[in-house]
């Protein structure tokens, strides 16, 4: 056990108030007749909507995504081989009888009951920005679509509008090459963006009174809805119009009390601790938090693994920074309770070449990867795929299609539900592939 389970866990999550399940609960009758009491010390429609404001993301589902920026090497993580491609990187047994995975993840070892690794992932994208994208969204970039990164479907599906947090945030240095946003989803789904976890968001403080504030929110509206540029201007002009939803989301978020899952300092030191320390030890805690408060989807990104050169080195290092996290956050999300609604995926954009360079490195190499599933009825304890040696897939190959059917079926999301692009183009959140049966018992 990585941590001593709280004590208010259980009251924090005895109840999840939704607006539709408010409404089941009251008859049309009632609210035609005007008989249901707002009035003072009665429950009233705003008390409801703040009732376990900490779930008010939709019952169901939440992802967080573990997104090594470069391309980690798979000998080096859930992939070890023996010969010459292992190099200097020793495999270890696991929780699980008959799966080993690197020497570099001592920790993750102890919770491969709760994993499952598809070591057949293949594709052909061996570019950063083109695999990255394609590792975000499904699809390859095109210059007439802007196609959305899955955070943001996510949060068009699962995420709550009513509640004061971003559906979709991400967390990281920002240098992950082709990846776009919201795309053809708009403003409303795009990625809150948080350079680190180690403090609050940038710019979040109100630098007035909270009257003066609102006063100058009316007026730079009022100024928007007057203006004629560039294209007629007022508040039909799209560009004002997501102007002004952005301003508003972000007024919503900082003057709201949820801010406080933004406050690592709030945590027991004990679970600080458990985490371990760095950026990425406190991007995964932030992460726990923000799901536990209400958002979608996080994600959390470790640069640095493009490891041409000195790899071994660089690969322990790394993993490092990400062993003790990523084991406590299974532990806590399972803690919590969350785990079970809660889909955790590690990836990166492909792996790295069997051949060790002369630099003592490995280059890019789509061919074969491996990529890291649990929680949401994942089914652990499980590899998928096989390789000869790590060089070519020999058994269940997996595609990226195949892999986002599986991240939809996960999160109860319908893989055909179709966005339209500016040019009229019904865009599919998945097109093709057939979900990783395996994953699902």
């Amino acid at each position: 056990m990585f941590l001593t389970h709280q004590t208010d866990v259980a009251v924090r999550h005895q109840h999840v108030v939704r607006r539709r399940d408010f409404l089941k609960v009251i008859s049309t009758a009632s609210l035609a007749a005007g008989t249901l009491d707002f009035s003072a010390g009665a429950l009233g429609w705003r008390d409801v909507m703040a009732l376990e404001a900490t779930n008010l993301r939709k019952r169901g589902m939440a992802c967080v995504l573990l997104w090594m920026q470069g391309g980690p090497s798979h000998f080096e993580t859930f992939s070890p081989h023996s010969g010459d491609n292992r190099g200097e990187t020793k495999a270890i047994g696991t929780s699980v009888s008959g799966i080993e995975i690197s020497e570099n993840f001592p920790i993750i070892a102890k919770q491969m009951d709760d994993l499952a690794i598809i070591r057949s992932m293949t594709s052909k994208e061996g570019a950063h920005p083109r695999a990255t994208y394609l590792m975000h969204t499904g699809y390859l970039p095109t210059a007439s679509v802007k196609y959305p990164t899955f955070g943001s479907f996510v949060a068009q599906q699962l995420g709550n509008a009513a509640h004061e947090l971003p559906s979709f945030v991400r967390i990281g240095d920002g240098r992950q090459g082709g990846v776009n946003g919201a795309g053809i989803l708009g403003v409303d789904y795009e990625p809150f963006v948080m350079q680190s976890a180690s403090g609050l968001p940038r710019n979040v403080v109100p630098t007035t009174d909270i009257a003066r504030y609102n006063r100058r929110l009316n007026l730079l509206e009022g100024l928007e809805a007057a203006s004629e540029y560039p294209r007629g201007g007022g508040a039909s002009d799209p560009e004002i119009a997501d102007h002004q939803k952005l301003y508003r989301k972000a007024s919503k978020m900082i003057l709201s009390p949820s801010m406080t899952a933004f406050e690592l300092e709030k945590e027991p030191q004990q679970v600080r601790d458990a985490y371990g320390q760095g950026p990425f030890a406190a991007g995964c805690l932030m992460a726990r938090r923000l799901i536990e408060s209400g958002v979608t989807f996080v994600e959390v990104q470790l640069n640095g693994w493009d490891t041409h050169a000195d790899n071994f080195k660089e690969c322990r290092r790394l993993c490092g920074q990400v062993d003790q996290p990523f084991a406590t956050l299974i532990q806590d999300l399972k803690e919590r309770g969350l785990y079970a609604s809660t889909l955790v995926v590690w990836m990166g954009e492909f792996g790295r070449t069997p051949k060790i360079n002369p630099r003592a490195g490995r280059d890019h190499y789509p061919k074969a990867f491996n990529v890291v599933l649990g929680g949401a009825g994942i089914q652990g304890g499980q590899v998928i795929g096989k390789t000869n040696g790590g060089a070519e897939v020999t058994d269940r190959p997996v595609t990226v299609p195949d892999l986002f059917q599986s991240f939809c079926k996960a999160l109860k999301i319908d893989a055909n539900h179709e966005n339209l692009a500016s040019n009229g183009r019904p865009i599919k959140i998945v097109d093709k592939g057939e979900a990783v049966k395996e994953l699902f018992g």
